[in-house]
């Protein structure tokens, strides 16, 4: 049964994704959007990587309730561990920033801006570049390491216009 179960939350998160970036599939209505919300929800508790990091997203970017927060900071720290590239970014903002369940922790946010820089995450890229010139995240100014950076932002950009 635990295949058919992933099976029926992949094809639950394709459809709360589609629902969710197509305009022209179903209108844009308040009982569409609590569909999606409500797939997005039904997949993340079920462990899908893609779906933590979007509904973790939605939940601790938009949420007014602090335990809807803590819950969507939570599933993205989840989706980054599981290798998600934009959660492993939101991560680092989120330890940059810090928030009630995530205080802030400049070396944790160091450690995943260079995870998802590594892994081709621009911003996050240009984030250390920034950090290392002006001595910001507890970091040293460091010329060096921020040519580094530089070098796999550039890189990044240009493995995508390609």
């Amino acid at each position: 049964m635990l295949q058919a179960s992933s099976l029926l939350t992949r094809l639950e998160y394709r459809l709360a994704d589609r629902l969710f970036h197509t305009r022209w599939l179903l209108p844009r209505s308040k009982r569409t959007q609590r569909l999606t919300l409500r797939l997005f929800k039904h997949c993340a508790e079920a462990g899908h990587p893609d779906a933590l990091s979007v509904y973790g997203h939605m939940l601790f970017h938009r949420s007014a309730s602090p335990q809807d927060k803590a819950r969507g900071a939570r599933y993205v720290v989840e989706a980054a561990h599981a290798g998600d590239l934009k959660a492993q970014y939101q991560v680092a903002r989120i330890y940059e920033h810090g928030c009630a369940q995530y205080p802030r922790r400049d070396e944790y946010a160091v450690t995943w801006y260079a995870r998802a820089a590594k892994a081709g995450h621009y911003l996050a890229a240009e984030r250390l570049v920034r950090a290392y010139r002006q001595g910001e995240l507890g970091l040293a100014v460091d010329g060096e390491q921020a040519a580094y950076w530089q070098q796999l932002a550039d890189d990044t950009l240009t493995a995508g216009a390609s």
